[in-house]
């Protein structure tokens, strides 16, 4: 497997144009967070806002509209059961994240199918958490979007049908070039499958200090706020985007024994000034 460097990152993180408005970063809709996981879906829009998106909705359980108020008051909120009102919304979205903190119910598989029959084929579409597990159990066709999923090893157990402890990369890639779609397996050594390419990547940085709640939620943002403004090599957004929130990690693990999503959100603006310097 090839493995993604931190040059790769530096091509992709460019000093922005100063000539420029929020509208030049990319629009990026989040959809999740169900009355019990609202902290989700509120990590991934956070993620997307630190890391450099334009304009970031929300669409979520009402009953989290307060929390991400007080908590991101850079994005903006809808109910994700009013239906007008995404119709309105997605088509003027360049990435949709769907899937963190959605949950499993009915609201969850209502609202998973809904956006699928709005997503546009150049749209790009992160599917996540839940929303993976929907799409396995329900046998769901996918939209025609530009489709990223980011598993852990046990949704993609769910979607792959390949057990984990079988999960190779040669396996991993038969299943993921038939979905048509990138993959992103989370694991100690993640793993990046991309559609029409025959490379699979590994992200060589990301450590045990990783292993906490919302980790992956806060993934699904850094990948919708890369993709939204650095649209000259979509591949080497994805990788980048990996790369980044992994090592924003270890250099947090330097001092830490755990290092929280909050806190990786926190440190996006100062490592890609970094990066772009």
């Amino acid at each position: 497997m090839q493995q993604i460097t931190k040059s790769l990152v530096q091509q992709v993180i460019r000093p922005r144009t100063q000539e420029s408005h929020k509208g030049n970063f990319g629009r990026v809709l989040t959809i999740g967070g169900n009355q019990n996981f609202g902290g989700a879906i509120i990590m991934s829009a956070s993620a997307a806002v630190y890391s450099g998106a334009g304009l970031v909705t929300c669409a979520t359980a009402p009953q989290n509209f307060v929390s991400l108020h007080a908590r991101l008051p850079e994005a903006m909120v809808v109910d994700y059961q009013d239906e007008k009102k995404l119709a309105e919304l997605i088509p003027q979205m360049d990435v949709i994240v769907i899937g963190p903190g959605l949950g499993t119910d009915a609201t969850a598989l209502a609202v998973l199918k809904f956006v699928f029959a709005q997503v546009r084929p150049q749209q790009n579409l992160i599917i996540d958490g839940s929303a993976i597990t929907l799409v396995a159990q329900e046998k769901l066709a996918l939209p025609q979007a530009q489709i990223i999923f980011t598993p852990h090893q046990m949704e993609w157990q769910r979607l792959s049908g390949i057990p984990v402890t079988q999960q190779t990369p040669t396996k991993n890639q038969a299943i993921q070039q038939k979905l048509a779609a990138t993959v992103i397996v989370k694991s100690h050594r993640t793993e990046i499958y991309l559609p029409d390419s025959t490379i699979m990547w590994q992200n060589p940085v990301g450590s045990a200090a990783m292993a906490t709640g919302g980790m992956g939620d806060c993934l699904t943002g850094i990948l919708a706020g890369f993709l939204a403004q650095f649209s000259a090599d979509r591949a080497q957004t994805i990788l980048a985007a990996v790369y980044t929130h992994s090592a924003i990690s270890d250099q947090l693990a330097q001092k830490q024994y755990v290092t929280l999503p909050t806190q990786i959100i926190a440190a996006l603006p100062k490592y890609m000034a970094e990066m772009a310097s």
